[in-house]
């Protein structure tokens, strides 16, 4: 049985929590219309990305139990998805986060996860998480994992995720455009597939689109099968887009590779130290 999995591509705007909270919204809503079950929304959907300081930042975070947290479990409640969703967080400390969380489908809160690696200017409004990457049994679908972004590019990161079992990664993420070969398609999208090929997992990427402050983003969403190859969003596209992709979770558990290769079974750790 396969599991239909989206990234709903979104143009959202910094400082716009209603709008952007409307947009995620509609969102959900047409994903799990197509018969989506498990739905990922950008990195930052509340807030928007490109600050101008540190307050606006802050002023602009929310804590897990405030209204946008609290409308994404009532969203994914009411459609009967999961949803993993970038945050803007102010966590219990008042520290602000670059967070994500991931609802299942009763509504509940399941993971709150931290971005662990800080990106370009991150470092001036955020504090960086220390947890590593969460891993959801839910129930009747599969084990669902999550990090952000720049979180992807640290293959033992992702291969952390892995190893405690995530069948599919969601990934949140705002990939600004940067300068490629003609031809060629973006770099990160490019790492997101090899991810998944040397773990054996799905991995679900959702990217932002449009134009914020000067910064364009790449509209590089993708979705990945265990072999790498995309599934949804083999080439960048510009505007908000609704990814769709059947996904056999199950197919992540087996990490074989023929007959004679296993890409857990061979890892020789007491070498990697």
């Amino acid at each position: 049985m396969t599991t239909t999995v989206a990234c709903a591509q979104l143009d959202l705007r910094v400082g716009d929590v209603a709008g952007n909270l409307a947009a995620a919204e509609e969102a959900i809503e047409a994903a799990a219309h197509a018969g989506a079950r498990v739905v990922v929304l950008p990195e930052l959907t509340n807030s928007g990305y490109v600050f101008e300081t540190p307050a606006e930042a802050r002023a602009l975070a929310e804590p897990v139990d405030g209204p946008t947290v609290t409308a994404w479990s009532a969203a994914a409640r009411r459609h009967g998805v999961t949803l993993v969703a970038g945050l803007c967080e102010l966590d219990a400390s008042g520290l602000v986060r670059n967070a994500a969380v991931i609802v299942d489908p009763t509504g509940t809160v399941r993971a709150v996860y931290r971005k662990a690696h800080l990106f370009g200017t991150e470092k001036d409004f955020f504090v960086p998480g220390d947890e590593r990457p969460p891993v959801v049994d839910i129930e009747g679908l599969g084990r669902i994992g999550t990090m952000v972004c720049y979180d992807l590019e640290f293959p033992e990161w992702v291969r952390l995720a892995a190893l405690a079992g995530a069948d599919l990664l969601c990934a949140p993420v705002n990939w600004p455009l940067f300068p490629r070969p003609e031809g060629e398609r973006p770099a990160e999208a490019v790492r997101v597939q090899a991810d998944a090929a040397v773990n054996r997992m799905y991995v679900a990427a959702c990217d932002r689109t449009g134009t914020e402050r000067g910064v364009r983003w790449t509209g590089g969403s993708i979705i990945t099968d265990p072999d790498g190859f995309p599934l949804a969003g083999a080439t960048p596209t510009d505007g908000p887009t609704l990814l769709l992709a059947p996904c056999d979770l199950p197919r992540a558990r087996d990490k074989k590779l023929g007959e004679h290769n296993d890409v857990f079974g061979d890892r020789r750790p007491e070498l990697y130290g």
